[in-house]
C-alpha cells in the first residue's frame, strides 16, 4: 500500500525530520567546526593569540577572530605550515605542563606569557623543542596573528574592522581591481 504525499505534507515531514536533528543530545560529542584545527587546538591558539595581542579598551585577538584567519589559512595557502602547526602547538602544551603543570589555556594570563617568553627566547622546555624550533615557531604563529587582526576582513579575520576602528582608520574604499576614484 503506497502512501501518497502531496508537496505541501513532504515539506513538512522532512522539516520536522531536519528540526529534529538540531534537538537530539550530543552524548557529550566535540563537533569540530574548524577547517584545519582540532577543538583543542583552536582553543590553544585562541589563548596563545589573545596573549599576543590582548584586549584592554580596544579589542584583542579573540574579538577580532585571528583564530578564524589562522584556520582558514592553513586549510589553503598557507597548507605549507600545516606540520609546523601540528608539532608546535604540540610543544606549547608540552612546555606550559614541563614549566606550570597545567595545558596553556588553563594557566593564568602571566604564566601563559611566561610560556610564550620561553617559545620566543628559544629557551622553552620538551622534546618537541629538538625536532623544531621553538622561536620560529613563535615568530611564525606572531605573524599569522598580526595578519589576521590587521589585514582585511575577508580574509577571514579583524573582524567589525577591529583594527581599523583601533587605529582610528576608516574603513579603505577599493572600487574594483586596482581602480581607485581619481579627484
Amino acid at each position: 500500500m503506497a502512501i501518497k504525499y502531496n508537496r505541501r505534507r513532504f515539506v513538512k515531514t522532512v522539516a520536522a525530520g531536519v528540526g529534529s536533528a538540531f534537538l537530539l543530545p550530543t552524548r557529550g560529542a566535540d563537533v569540530i567546526v574548524w577547517r584545519f584545527f582540532t577543538n583543542a587546538e583552536a582553543r590553544l591558539v585562541d589563548a596563545i593569540t589573545e596573549q599576543i595581542i590582548p584586549a584592554d579598551q580596544d579589542p584583542g585577538a579573540r574579538d577580532a577572530g585571528v583564530i578564524n584567519f589562522i584556520d582558514k589559512q592553513l586549510a589553503s595557502r598557507l597548507r605549507r605550515h600545516q606540520q609546523v602547526y601540528r608539532v608546535g602547538l604540540a610543544g606549547v602544551e608540552e612546555t606550559s605542563r614541563v614549566m606550570f603543570k597545567e595545558d596553556f589555556a588553563a594557566l593564568k594570563a602571566e604564566q601563559q606569557v611566561e610560556v610564550l617568553k620561553a617559545l620566543e627566547s628559544g629557551k622553552a622546555k620538551g622534546e618537541t623543542w629538538r625536532k623544531q624550533s621553538s622561536s620560529a615557531f613563535f615568530r611564525l604563529i606572531r605573524d599569522h596573528t598580526m595578519a589576521g587582526f590587521y589585514g582585511g576582513p575577508q580574509h577571514g579575520g579583524n573582524r567589525g574592522y577591529a583594527s581599523y576602528k583601533m587605529l582610528g582608520l576608516d574603513y579603505p574604499q577599493i572600487i574594483g581591481q586596482n581602480r581607485y576614484r581619481r579627484k
